[in-house]
């Protein structure tokens, strides 16, 4: 019988095995990573023993490891960091620095060598991106306040790989005494970093505008895995991870105008790549250990949700966040990451993790995991309830401003200062109707208040500042924020706080319409069918189907919250048979604008339907319609005349009424 490779049957369990995972996933609405993990447990070395050589088990961390890290690269683009700018830099430091500084003091007050102790804290301060992303993408967060600042600092801990792992050697001979072999070989780690990064912008462009100038599609991407694998080898040669190289390739990749193209072809294999490293990881863990000192592995993981959950609020409280997005920031990044992993391998390695500290160290980190989603989940409740016993998140209002709030009646009340609420303030403003707005982006607020608009700092979904905002007097609420969980629940505290009030509700999607309509919102905009009724409208121009007759059917998709884009009703737009009849009369309605040439004329004198072919049936006066004026009546600015014609006679009596350029 020929010999098959050890590795190779390794591999096809583990593939097997990640699919029942990624099922029972998916049943009990746990992240796959941490289905992943424990598939991992069952069937390695300390589980069933499908898997049993450790050898083995190591190659395939290493290559699952390789291959996860390069798409991570390739997904990090430092253009984005860039962007984000302070809440990257600033949040993402204080972050990092705040709990690697805290986790290692709680390890050396226990007795643990301080280099170990900084060892450890670097463990700590690591999050997992990809449990945190998959998690706020499926509650539509990534959006929302917390949900930028938990990306941005994301962000910047994937990049402290880097320095992370150059510190490795540093620490482990730190305890004896560092030599100048070890200065020497992150000195030389140090320029390999900065080579692969200068000469990768210079040489991967070229490579790849020479390879994509063949016209051939499999050259680009032999291309791109040969820069990947050239990289993975040249840090392995001066000392480095493989990991490193692999991520130092993707990020150099990604940075380069190949760089979509590269992530859409390694894409598909990127959940492959993930579950071939984290049931690696799970292979790892030893199952004795942990029934052995299972309250060492508790306490160590509510040691460590602690830690970082306060560690990372106090580093958005430093970017002048409300109390609620620190605490939900917070509690997303109290788990430990998969970057953690990475690094605990090259440090046991070098011995600063021995065998008992390195199971320590995996249990606990997949604790964490295994509880983030639902911590997540918990973490609006338990930040509103913290807010509210601090007295946090109050309007921030001075005496003058106090009254002049307190004064206002009939007025609308905008939570949220992104996009949409900037340009609905431009549009009260200008309509000249008083409003006040309310918005949780510290920056945004002050920058709002120079140029002198009623922007406060406050959470417009709680009670109490918007009885400061004056929710009893007035008219209009409008809830212009990215987030499902909290505009539902800014609803039904408006609703309950004015029963009166008009309630308008700006979402992104559709399923969310009934359950915001039955909290109490009047108004549901949803951003993807307001695209699809433009689309729509758009095309029955084009099949000549009467304007007014478009406008009807839009309406009534509002009107029924968008019944007919979701299939519950049936469009009666009758379009063969206007068709086939050549039946495209129409009604519209045009105001008089003034120094138009139907000022002073009357219906009679105008004689549209000789110079148009357009009638009008009624004029509209202070809203009154007169059906059959007097020979005495002459148009004014501002009446509203009544037309029908088909759309070309419309067309051409329109300009009848508008201004004379």
């Amino acid at each position: 019988m020929p010999h098959v490779p050890l590795v190779l049957r390794d591999l096809v369990l583990l593939v097997a095995a990640a699919i029942p995972a990624v099922l029972l996933a998916r049943r009990f609405r746990i992240p796959f990573i941490v289905g992943y993990l424990v598939t991992g447990v069952v069937i390695g070395p300390h589980g069933l023993g499908l898997v049993s050589d450790p050898e083995s088990v190591g190659g395939l961390a290493e290559l699952g490891v390789v291959l996860l890290l390069f798409t991570i690269g390739l997904e990090l683009s430092l253009s984005r960091i860039v962007r984000l700018g302070r809440t990257v830099v600033q949040g993402g430091g204080v972050q990092v620095g705040l709990t690697l500084v805290v986790a290692a003091a709680a390890a050396t007050a226990l007795g643990i060598p301080w280099n170990r102790a900084v060892f450890i804290g670097a463990l700590m301060a690591l999050s997992s991106t990809a449990i945190v992303l998959k998690v706020y993408a499926d509650r539509q967060e990534l959006d929302t306040p917390h949900g930028r600042v938990v990306v941005a600092i994301l962000l910047f801990q994937d990049l402290c790989v880097v320095p992370l792992m150059l510190l490795v050697p540093v620490l482990a001979e730190a305890g004896a005494g560092l030599s100048i072999e070890t200065l020497a070989d992150v000195g030389i780690g140090l320029l390999a970093v900065a080579a692969l990064v200068g000469a990768g912008r210079v040489v991967v462009p070229w490579v790849l505008d020479r390879a994509i100038g063949h016209g051939n599609r499999e050259i680009l991407t032999l291309a791109i895995v040969l820069f990947g694998l050239a990289s993975t080898l040249l840090a392995a040669s001066v000392g480095l991870s493989l990991a490193l190289g692999a991520f130092l390739a993707g990020l150099v990749i990604s940075e380069s105008e190949y760089g979509l193209q590269a992530l859409s072809d390694v894409l598909p294999f990127r959940d492959v790549f993930t579950g071939i490293f984290f049931i690696s990881i799970g292979m790892l863990l030893d199952v004795g250990y942990v029934l052995e000192r299972p309250a060492d592995v508790f306490v160590a993981a509510v040691a460590v949700l602690f830690i970082k959950t306060g560690t990372a609020a106090a580093a958005v409280r430093m970017l002048r966040r409300s109390l609620q997005v620190s605490l939900r920031t917070g509690i997303a990044l109290a788990q430990v990451g998969e970057f953690s992993f990475v690094l605990a391998g090259v440090g046991a390695t070098a011995g600063l993790l021995d065998a008992s500290a390195f199971q320590l160290f995996l249990a606990t980190s997949v604790l964490t995991m295994f509880v983030t989603p639902f911590l997540i989940a918990a973490g609006p409740a338990v930040a509103a309830a913290s807010a509210r016993l601090r007295g946090h998140d109050t309007l921030d209002l001075s005496t003058r401003e106090y009254r002049t709030m307190a004064a206002l009646d009939g007025h609308a009340i905008i939570v949220g200062y992104g996009l949409a609420g900037q340009h609905l303030t431009r549009a009260l403003r200008a309509a000249g109707i008083p409003y006040v707005v309310l918005e949780q982006n510290g920056q945004a607020v002050r920058v709002a208040r120079r140029t002198r608009e009623p922007v406060f700092f406050g959470d417009g979904t709680r009670r109490e500042v918007l009885e400061h905002a004056g929710i009893a007097r007035a008219r209009v609420v409008v809830f212009s924020i990215s987030s499902p969980a909290d505009e539902g629940r800014g609803v039904w505290v408006a609703r309950q706080a004015n029963s009166d009030a008009r309630i308008v509700v700006r979402t992104r999607f559709v399923k969310s319409v009934a359950e915001l309509h039955r909290r109490g919102a009047t108004d549901v905009i949803v951003e993807e069918y307001e695209a699809a009724l433009e689309l729509f409208s758009r095309v029955l121009r084009h099949y000549e189907i009467p304007t007014n007759t478009i406008a009807r059917e839009v309406e009534l998709a509002r009107g029924e919250h968008y019944e007919l884009l979701r299939g519950l009703a049936r469009p009666d737009l009758r379009l063969d048979a206007l068709k086939h009849l050549r039946i495209h009369t129409v009604l519209d309605l045009v105001e008089v604008e003034a120094q138009s040439r139907a000022v002073g004329e009357s219906p009679t004198t105008l004689d549209l339907r000789q110079s148009t072919g357009a009638v009008v049936i009624a004029v509209v006066r202070d809203g009154v319609a007169h059906y059959t004026p007097d020979p005495s009546f002459r148009f004014q600015a501002g009446d509203t005349a009544v037309l029908v014609g088909n759309r070309d006679a419309l067309e051409r009596a329109g300009s009848v009424f508008k201004k004379v350029p």
